[in-house]
């Protein structure tokens, strides 16, 4: 085998690859005597036929299926004798003239091809010990816990028929038709719907219009839908919904004790608190994770500067940009409404693109040399997380695992990257810093506001930045109530 490199261009290679007929008629040969004994054919005892038979017979589909063996597995072995490692799967290119194929199959030429690929850099990896984090952390205080403990009662609170009319707080049963331009549209009507006045839940303006009503009202309340609402056709619309109220019910009072544990299937108010405390730390944790882990990676993007291989740049990219469109299609906006155009856009992203895959090759290089590794077990725990987010769909997803080529490396790819990253924490120099809440989740919210610092697609480039494992850093305050069942509440708190 001749192997010639006919181009070094930055990253870019391209191979010839030779194989001497002679060589080729040779394995053909091997294989052919390997096949005489296990071959029935009418007219010959087994393991009589003689070779030129079997040539005439099988030979064209043993060399094809020896060509196709030599295409799957040699570049592998050209790569690794190189030194090299492949940013993607190396393209295979043959002749497709069938005259010069037919020789090939018939051992009567050589059998060349050519690998067109681009090579991963070789990255010196340097010394961490200028990087320096600042961990923010949050004392959770009491009155935060029974603040939370106060949310997860009013959601399970009850409510009683009430005389009179309605006041803030009041849940009201009502049946509903609304309507624009004087039609009604789809999802404007429900019966019995209830609605506790102040929860918020409806358009803006249309709860307040609530108050003072009594069971059998009929009123007709004006509102404006707002105009980053979700449905394009009602964004920024006026409507009108024709109301009759069924019922008027007031809170019951809600105090935080062993009765409201016991309520929520929890053995007790101090192990509410434990459960309701861990899921506000680990929350918060969560945004002091990923905001250590974005100074670890700013920083690194700092120490690696180098050329990408292209292929996977573009990859990445169209990652990205398929998601940056689905999210403006599904919002109804465009990038005018962003204040940019596609072609700035573009270039963003394409420069958080370049960013991705530079920083997970300097990762991927650390997590190696210092031997971080995923194991079986987290592998599991990452595929039933996904089988969780997909009830009834379980089948498919396992088999989408199990067939798809590479599917598992995007289960693979967060772990990994997560791990390495602490291991950069147990080298890098880390300072804890006390801060409130609301300095940990405003200083959040500005870096996703100055990200670009002008012009922005939507989603926000920080959000896609978030995380170059596309994990996001998207933390924001701690919503999530205490599940309301034992079982739930405490899965949640791990």
């Amino acid at each position: 085998m001749q192997v010639t490199e006919t181009l070094a261009e930055g990253l870019k290679r391209e191979i010839k690859v030779v194989i001497p007929k002679q060589d080729m008629e040779a394995e053909l040969n091997v294989r052919l005597a390997d096949a005489k004994d296990k071959v029935r054919i009418n007219g010959f005892r087994p393991g009589k036929v003689p070779l030129s038979h079997l040539k005439k017979t099988y030979g064209k589909s043993i060399m094809a299926d020896l060509v196709n063996e030599i295409v799957r597995e040699r570049p592998t072995k050209i790569l690794s004798e190189r030194g090299e490692k492949s940013a993607t799967q190396p393209s295979v290119s043959m002749t497709e003239d069938e005259a010069e194929a037919e020789k090939i199959l018939n051992a009567q030429a050589d059998f060349e091809f050519t690998l067109t690929y681009e090579v991963i850099p070789p990255i010196e990896l340097k010394s961490t010990d200028g990087i320096t984090v600042e961990r923010e952390v949050v004392e959770v205080s009491e009155d935060e816990v029974n603040e939370q403990i106060l949310k997860i009662a009013e959601s399970a609170r009850t409510f009683e028929t009430k005389d009179g009319v309605a006041a803030e707080g009041d849940r009201v049963t009502m049946n509903y038709l609304g309507k624009v331009d004087g039609e009604a549209f789809d999802g404007g009507t429900a019966e019995d719907a209830e609605l506790v006045i102040g929860s918020g839940r409806f358009i803006p303006g249309f709860e307040d219009q609530l108050v003072g009503v009594k069971s059998g009202d009929e009123k007709q309340i004006t509102v404006t839908f707002p105009s980053e609402y979700p449905a394009p056709n009602l964004a920024g619309k006026d409507a009108t919904f024709d109301i009759t109220v069924k019922d008027i019910a007031a809170p019951a009072a809600v105090e935080i004790n062993d009765e409201l544990a016991s309520t929520l299937g929890i053995e007790s108010v101090d192990r509410l608190k434990e459960i309701v405390r861990g899921q506000i730390e680990s929350q918060y944790g969560n945004v002091t994770r990923q905001k250590v882990k974005r100074q670890i990676l700013d920083q690194l993007d700092e120490m690696y500067k180098f050329d990408a291989p292209q292929g996977l740049v573009d990859a990445e990219f169209d990652n990205i940009w398929r998601q940056i469109n689905t999210d403006l299609q599904q919002s109804g906006k465009t990038f005018e409404d962003e204040e940019t155009t596609e072609e700035e856009a573009r270039e963003e992203y394409r420069k958080l693109a370049e960013r991705r895959v530079r920083l997970g090759l300097v990762l991927s290089e650390i997590g190696e040399k210092a031997g971080v590794e995923v194991t079986e077990e987290e592998m599991q725990r990452a595929l039933y997380a996904q089988l969780q987010q997909f009830p009834g769909q379980q089948k498919e997803i396992l088999d989408f695992f199990r067939n798809t080529p590479g599917a598992s490396a995007s289960l693979r790819a967060p772990i990994f990257e997560e791990k390495v990253v602490d291991h950069l924490l147990s080298e890098v120099k880390v300072t804890d810093k006390t801060v409130t809440k609301e300095e940990l989740l405003a200083e959040e919210e500005g870096e996703d506001a100055d990200k670009p610092a002008k012009k922005k697609a939507s989603p926000k480039k920080a959000k896609a930045e978030a995380s170059e494992a596309a994990e996001g850093e998207e933390a924001a305050a701690p919503k999530k109530k205490a599940a309301p069942k034992k079982k739930a509440a405490e899965d949640s708190a791990e």
